[in-house]
């Protein structure tokens, strides 16, 4: 399942700020050594003239040969009747390999330190996720690709603590991204702008699980119902990359020339099992700054109800294209043939 999107469910899971800032300033390290030997954007994220950028919650349609680590999210989580309130700070990884020109399988997990309120801090290690993406449709001449993809969280590989499912989700899911670079010559200044999305579900593999006792022991809990769910979710962006090369060179300074300012908007909403048109979500402003390398990103994470909850969070990640790890690595394990267009 896409690991980023804060997701509510009666397992709040939160964390310690310093080591937060630990892993913040360790990703803004990381940039520094990567940065010298950036200049244009990777191809494997161009349709045409269009470079479109990572995203931090909504996956991109693309197939890829990327290494994502760390991807970082702090926030506090409301709490619920079997959980306290809390602060989580998520730190997860995230591997993607082409197979073929236009087929991707990834790989992801991470830990979580937790601490919520009155109770001592913890940390545990996340369930897996696995995925797989088709690319099956790209035009240059309108900057538009489409994707299909199916992504399992395989439950039960994580921690055995509150808040690592023992069940797994499926998430079949659409997506797709659109550049306005096609747009006519008066809207000159529209044409940097590109839209990508997704649209899918959120499978439990059991509906019901027991939950434990109250505290005093006296009182069993009523069974933790688990809806599917629908995904939806929408990433408006705005490429300096693409209004320098091809509407108007405003002379920027170089570090400002790889910015993508974007706002994702990442929404649940509950299908049945007791809560059917609840909906959780949030609304994430930010801006990612993409280099031939390495992408670097940073958002505000902001509630958008209570069931989400009512502070905001920060997430931020490091993106790093497999053959600066090691050359030969960025390309399709079998088949040479390019993305269909």
């Amino acid at each position: 399942m896409f690991r980023n999107a804060v997701r509510v469910s009666s397992s709040g899971r939160p964390a310690r700020g310093s080591r937060f800032r630990r892993a913040l300033t360790a990703s803004v390290a990381l940039l520094g050594v990567l940065a010298a030997g950036a200049g244009p954007a990777v191809a494997q994220e161009t349709i045409g003239r269009r470079f479109f950028s990572d995203t931090l919650v909504i996956p991109e349609p693309f197939v890829e040969d990327e290494l994502s680590l760390p991807t970082v999210l702090h926030i506090r989580r409301p709490g619920s009747e079997t959980f306290p309130r809390a602060r989580i700070t998520d730190i997860t990884g995230e591997l993607k390999k082409r197979l073929t020109p236009t087929l991707e399988l990834s790989v992801g997990g991470g830990l979580t330190y937790f601490e919520p309120d009155g109770a001592s801090t913890s940390t545990r290690f996340d369930n897996l996720d696995l995925g797989l993406k088709y690319q099956y449709f790209a035009s240059e001449a309108h900057e538009a690709v489409l994707s299909a993809f199916m992504g399992w969280e395989v439950g039960g590989t994580g921690q055995h603590a509150p808040g690592t499912e023992s069940f797994g989700v499926l998430n079949p899911a659409l997506l797709f991204g659109k550049g306005l670079g096609d747009l006519p010559d008066p809207a000159a200044w529209l044409k940097p702008l590109a839209v990508t999305g997704v649209l899918g579900a959120l499978v439990p593999t059991r509906a019901s699980t027991h939950q434990t006792r109250s505290e005093t022991g006296e009182l069993e809990l009523p069974p933790e119902r688990h809806p599917n769910r629908l995904q939806w979710g929408v990433v408006l962006e705005y490429s300096v990359p693409y209004l320098q090369a091809h509407v108007r060179d405003l002379h920027l300074p170089w570090m400002m020339t790889r910015l993508v300012p974007l706002t994702e908007i990442d929404l649940q909403t509950d299908l049945d099992r007791g809560s059917a048109g609840r909906s959780t979500g949030t609304v994430n402003p930010g801006l990612v700054w993409a280099g031939e390398t390495v992408q670097v990103g940073v958002e505000a994470v902001c509630p958008v109800n209570r069931r989400t909850g009512k502070t905001m969070g920060v997430r931020a990640f490091v993106r790093i294209d497999l053959d600066a790890v090691l050359p030969g690595l960025g390309r399709p394990l079998f088949g040479g043939r390019p993305s269909p267009q």
